[in-house]
């Protein structure tokens, strides 16, 4: 668990993650395109499946700027496979197990869930530069509706 919060000018912990193909991903091998690093709960769950999907709908818009998408969690690379082919999800998924992305970017910690105070991945979004850089750092972002907000943060809805 951290309490460490990531800021825009801040460099982008590099990392190293299989995706749902069992290929290695790694941050830093993307310098020169933009990323959008989102971090979510866990797959095939209803709020992530929704955020999931709103990125596979809205992927064009980004993929027309330039941008990456990237999903992180803490599932493995079968259930990642299996909500990729479920959803049709387009996009790179990432496993990290081990918790250690989450943990250096600050999304893995305390939340508040149905009332209740419990540790996991707090539902997050960060905007990467082509420097490898933090442009936008989203914490306690909501499943649905978030996707629109990053587009218009982004200036996407042209």
């Amino acid at each position: 668990m951290t309490d460490a919060r990531l800021a825009p000018g801040d460099l982008a912990p590099d990392f190293t993650l299989l995706d749902q193909n069992g290929d290695a991903v790694t941050l830093s091998e993307l310098r020169g395109s933009k990323v959008v690093l989102y971090f979510y709960p866990e797959a095939m769950t209803p709020g992530c499946t929704t955020e999931a999907c709103d990125f596979r709908d809205n992927l064009n818009s980004f993929a027309s700027a330039g941008i990456r998408v990237l999903g992180v969690s803490k599932d493995d690379v079968a259930k990642l496979a299996a909500f990729a082919a479920r959803d049709r999800l387009t996009y790179t998924l990432l496993s990290d197990t081990d918790l250690a992305v989450q943990q250096a970017y600050g999304v893995w910690g305390e939340k508040s869930l149905y009332g209740k105070i419990v540790v996991g991945s707090i539902r997050s979004t960060f905007v990467i530069g082509e420097d490898g850089r933090i442009e936008r750092a989203f914490y306690n972002v909501k499943a649905t509706g978030h996707v629109a907000r990053l587009r218009r943060d982004l200036g996407l809805d042209g």
